[in-house]
């Protein structure tokens, strides 16, 4: 039976994918989560894609990585056999790019604002608040790892993507319809520039597997 790999983004912290992995366990789906090395000032994206490849069970995988875990997935599916990988509003690397260089070349700054003003929101892009936890239910909100601190290093974001190409690996794009951060349409563009392929959508924001993980884990299994 394949497996689900839950791999997060920034902070690296596995809890984030917790409700789909119940839900995936619910529908005896095996899933697991990984934590990355976010508060290590020595990791980069090889000590990333060691965790994830050190955390693969045995038999066929598919990677499901949200946000920056979008930079790590692919180094693990260069690295070992995997049968699919599933972007979940995650970043979208080109060849030799930093993820520090990725916000301005793709010019998610400037998606973001325009998002906002095209809905009728107000944008401040120090408020994470507004662009994390707007849709998240009481439930999770009141959850003791909500308050603890997001840590990230810088580390992982100033190496280049170290690939020559995507692996050839069956590779899907689902985004959230209500993502603040990574807008809809911005993500659409980028797949299709980046990657040939078209948007799988989901409801919710940014944190879809916190908000809505049935409806995410019925996308995952559809596919």
């Amino acid at each position: 039976m394949t497996s689900f790999v839950l791999v997060p983004g920034a902070g690296g912290r596995g809890w984030y994918w917790h409700r789909v992995v119940a839900e995936l366990s619910r529908r005896g789906c095996p899933a697991s989560a990984v934590d990355l090395p976010a508060d290590d000032d020595s990791a980069g994206l090889a000590a990333y894609t060691d965790a994830v490849v050190a955390a693969l069970p045995a038999g066929p995988v598919v990677l499901v990585a949200q946000s920056m875990g979008g930079l790590t997935a692919p180094l693990v599916a260069a690295r070992v056999p995997v049968r699919g990988i599933v972007l979940v509003n995650a970043m979208v690397p080109r060849p030799g790019e930093t993820g520090g260089d990725w916000w301005t070349t793709t010019g998610q700054a400037d998606a973001q604002a325009a998002a906002a003003a095209r809905e009728g929101r107000s944008f401040d892009p120090d408020d994470l608040s507004d662009a994390f936890l707007h849709d998240l239910p009481p439930e999770v909100l009141a959850a003791p790892e909500m308050s603890a601190p997001v840590v990230q290093s810088g580390t992982p974001f100033g190496d280049p993507w170290p690939l020559a190409a995507w692996p050839d690996v069956p590779t899907r794009v689902l985004a959230g319809r209500a993502d603040r951060f990574f807008p809809l349409e911005f993500q659409r563009r980028v797949a299709r520039e980046r990657l040939g392929l078209p948007v799988e959508e989901v409801p919710g924001g940014h944190l879809v597997a916190l908000a809505h993980p049935v409806e995410l884990v019925d996308r995952l299994l559809a596919g």
